[in-house]
């Protein structure tokens, strides 16, 4: 979310969306299946709007993240060691979201069908191998695979078009390519901007719709589905991040929480890592001890490309609208939604609302598509602020405890020597 300290209270999007939570609870229990008719429509404007602005917002925002980090001023070993350990926390990330949500199967016996009623036109979801999979992650042809929406065609194509222009001898030439699409991620994450702003009146058009035709049933699943996400979350910061971080760096794990306490809860506050990261800067530098070298080049990198908090919430979602569903997602593809999950996050950091947009990714590669899927996706966002908060929280610790382990690996002894 965009930055809103200073700003009155009721222009800040969290008091937005739970005040219109309060209200859409009203609504559906005083006019009843009258709120439906009258307001269903919205929610599905909302999630037209979003699936608009999806295939040109990750194709842009990964070549430009692929090639400004393959460029000349992120090589050597400080880029190995940075990009090594955020795709490693973000694999860990994204791998305990699949355990907890095949744990807990939040969407088994959900009551949530009846929020499409319209056409079940969910694709397929084969037994395809991983081989066979693979394969048709490189596209015949990108421009059938753009207009068909197959998002890892897409962020395939992404990838290797970044690496290319990053690879370009004529500096005049990478600095105009770069430059049309850092301009068009740019213009793709203020329209993003613009379209997250309605939020409030997609979630108060879906509560009173829920509320009108259900009642209160179809809050069970959400409950588990949101102490699924939440329990993830907690693993990947209370314990995961501390192992890494003693096994990688022999970094005492409560003297680097205790150290981050400021920028944590600035994160929590604003669900902005990119808001958060002069004060992440100031204190991994004046508390932690990483140097400055260390600080300016993992930091920034990290608020672009490492998005643990994402990561899990992008497989329990995708997962638990399956369940809902009634779908078994085999192996190969639970591989395929942690693999997404993981090349998605290298550009999406920056946008405001990520996770919301991102799912989509994920889903789309799982084969999971349709008016039904979409109806729970809006669902799920009624919900999703105070998650969105905590997945912050989540990316900002992760990036703080990767600037301690390369600053401890490049021979910084003073890392984390006490609490300051």
């Amino acid at each position: 979310m965009e930055y809103t300290a200073g700003r009155p209270w009721y222009l800040k999007l969290h008091w937005q969306v739970l005040t219109a939570m309060l209200l859409g609870v009203g609504v559906g229990w005083v006019f009843k299946e009258n709120a439906g008719w009258a307001l269903g429509w919205i929610g599905d404007l909302f999630m037209r709007l979003l699936r608009m602005i999806i295939h040109p917002l990750v194709f842009a925002s990964i070549v430009t993240g692929v090639a400004s980090i393959a460029s000349g001023r992120a090589v050597g070993r400080l880029f190995s060691k940075t990009l090594g350990y955020y795709l490693l926390t973000s694999f860990l990330a994204a791998s305990t979201g699949l355990l907890m949500v095949n744990l807990m199967r939040p969407g088994d016996n959900a009551n949530m069908e009846e929020a499409a009623r319209a056409d079940r036109d969910l694709a397929a979801l084969d037994d395809r191998g991983i081989g066979e999979i693979l394969m048709e992650i490189v596209p015949k042809n990108f421009f059938e695979g753009l207009a068909s929406g197959s998002m890892l065609q897409i962020i395939f194509f992404s990838i290797v078009f970044g690496m290319a222009v990053a690879s370009l001898p004529d500096a005049a030439v990478k600095r105009k390519l770069t430059g049309f699409f850092d301009a068009l991620f740019q213009t793709m994450v203020k329209l993003t901007g613009t379209i997250i702003k309605f939020i409030p009146i997609a979630v108060l058009a879906l509560i009173a719709s829920m509320v009108g035709e259900t009642g209160f049933d179809r809050f069970e699943p959400l409950a588990r589905y949101f102490v699924t996400v939440f329990s993830g979350l907690s693993i990947h910061f209370f314990i995961t991040l501390p192992l890494v971080l003693w096994l990688l760096g022999r970094i005492k794990p409560w003297v680097h929480l205790a150290n981050m306490r400021n920028p944590l809860v600035l994160a929590f506050s604003t669900s902005s890592s990119a808001a958060t990261l002069p004060v992440t800067m100031r204190a991994v530098e004046d508390r932690v001890g990483v140097s400055k070298k260390v600080s300016s080049f993992v930091l920034p990198m990290g608020a672009t490309v490492n998005m643990d908090g994402t990561a899990v919430f992008e497989c329990v979602g995708a997962l638990f609208i399956a369940q809902v569903l009634g779908i078994e997602i085999g192996f190969g593809q639970q591989v395929i939604a942690v693999f997404t999950a993981l090349l998605a996050s290298i550009g999406a950091a920056a946008v405001p609302s990520a996770g919301l947009v991102i799912i989509f990714i994920v889903l789309e590669a799982i084969g999971l598509q349709g008016d039904q899927v979409n109806a729970i996706v809006l669902t799920m966002l009624a919900i999703d602020r105070p998650l969105d908060m905590v997945r912050t929280a989540v990316n900002v610790y992760s990036d703080s405890c990767g600037a301690a382990i390369i600053a401890r690996s490049e021979g910084e002894e003073g890392v984390d020597a006490e609490i300051r």
